[in-house]
């Protein structure tokens, strides 16, 4: 189980990297084309081009934002302990899927078995945190039932 653990933490991390490179690629790319960028006879055309590339850098600065509030969930599931409750980190198997409490990356199958990758903060995940095996949660009118906890 530890190995599918890993499995899970690896793909959360590749990624978030691969967000930041994008995003960073994206910023290395605006800023280039603006330094570029130099003022026309067309000044209106010149001003539009700039007041669009602003607005990009201002949503690419958001995303950059969530991005690496994501990052910094995941060291607490590298330095994930074994619990008897489900945290932060844990992997919950149910009767109805698997959920690894991690940051929300949605399904991923891995060796023929689906996972969902879901955030604590997500209302299924506020439903399993703090839940041990055996306990049942109900979600969307469905039981869910606790059969174990990595």
């Amino acid at each position: 189980m530890e190995n599918i653990k890993a499995e899970l933490y690896n793909y959360c991390l590749s990624i978030i990297e691969g967000k930041l490179n994008t995003i960073n690629s994206v910023f290395d790319s605006a800023q280039a084309s603006a330094n570029n960028e130099t003022k026309s006879t067309a000044g209106d055309k010149h001003d539009t081009a700039r007041a669009m590339a602003h607005l990009e850098s201002e949503k690419n600065a958001k995303q950059l934002v969530e991005i690496n509030k994501l990052k910094r969930v995941l060291p607490y599931l590298k330095d994930y302990k074994q619990s008897n409750k489900a945290e932060l980190g844990s992997l919950v198997n149910t009767n109805t899927g698997n959920y690894y409490l991690s940051i929300s990356l949605g399904k991923l199958t891995l060796h023929a078995k689906d996972y969902f990758l879901i955030s604590a903060v997500t209302p299924i995940g506020k439903l399993l945190i703090g839940k041990s095996i055996g306990d049942s949660v109900s979600f969307n009118g469905k039981s869910i039932e606790i059969l174990g906890i990595h």
